[in-house]
């Protein structure tokens, strides 16, 4: 071994040990425990004991409705939560980055400022803002002739896209906006030489140059959209809200975990929506890698 390569193995060494200890490790335990149930000895008397059950837990999980509907739910989601993201946070940034734009140190600041706040804390803010006997936004909305229930099973979806919007806006402008200000200016002063308007320079010079940014956005949004958890939980807790105990996968395995004592289906439901985000994080990386070597050729 040469004296580069072990500096390199040297340099490297504390990342794959950190890797191996939160990732790899909990990952294997998790799929070991899913293979196992536990079950009472004899009439019930006796103490609980592992039994394997092979992919018995992940037949379990299939076949159960709750967990299936908590993938459309999930669906329903992305399909509401990913473009409205995306196209707001794009359409934010763009503006801090127009010459029409005022005061962006304030604005960059304001925007940002949501995603500041603790996930559980937004949804608290939240689920006060939703409820009717207090919320002043429901009164008013009320007073206007305006009747929307922000619990009821139509609401329920809508209501949880909402706060995940303001937690993560401003947070993905920010990266839209860094990736405009690294745009070479004289491409952007050529095409208005050339007579390209405002519209024209955002939509066909700056948000082409900025595609590899809303790639890695859509990657990282994709895998936090299946990650749904701390929003719904909350507002499960809202007076006659539709959002159940299993909503979503990851309630589902945390109500099979802590509700049900059930860890080996928890693991097992864990180890599918693992699954699901490696599958569509691959399908998302390929189709945008895709692109960029069709433009290169």
């Amino acid at each position: 071994m040469t004296a580069r390569t072990r500096a390199a193995a040297i340099l490297l060494a504390p990342f794959f040990l950190l890797f191996t200890a939160v990732m790899v490790l909990p990952i294997g335990y998790a799929v070991w425990l899913s293979l196992f149930t536990e079950k009472q000895s004899g009439l019930g008397f006796g103490g609980a004991e592992s039994v394997f059950t092979g992919l018995g837990n992940y037949r379990a999980a299939l076949g159960d409705p709750a967990f299936r509907e908590g993938f459309l739910v999930l669906i329903g989601y992305c399909l509401l939560y990913i473009p409205l993201l995306l196209a707001g946070a794009l359409a934010l940034a763009l503006l801090l980055d127009s010459a029409l734009a005022r005061a962006r140190r304030f604005f960059q600041l304001a925007l940002f400022l949501p995603h500041a706040v603790p996930g559980i804390i937004a949804a608290l803010i939240w689920v006060y803002l939703y409820t009717p006997q207090l919320s002043p936004v429901v009164q008013a909305m009320e007073a206007g002739g305006i009747g929307f229930d922000f619990f009821s099973p139509e609401g329920a979806l809508p209501s949880v896209v909402n706060i995940a919007l303001w937690e993560w806006l401003g947070y993905n402008m920010v990266i839209f906006y860094a990736a405009l200000q690294a745009i070479d200016r004289s491409v952007i002063e050529a095409a208005t030489v050339d007579g390209a308007g405002s519209w024209r320079v955002a939509l066909s010079i700056k948000v082409p140059l900025i595609k590899a940014s809303l790639a890695m956005v859509g990657l990282f949004t994709v895998i936090g959209s299946l990650q749904l958890f701390t929003e719904p939980l909350i507002l499960n807790k809202g007076t006659g809200s539709a959002v159940t105990s299993t909503w979503t996968p990851n309630m589902y395995a945390y109500t099979a975990a802590f509700d049900r004592n059930d860890y080996g289906l928890a693991a097992a439901a864990s180890v599918l929506l693992a699954l699901t985000a490696a599958l569509l994080s691959f399908a998302v990386t390929r189709l945008t890698g895709r692109r960029k070597g069709g433009r290169t050729a």
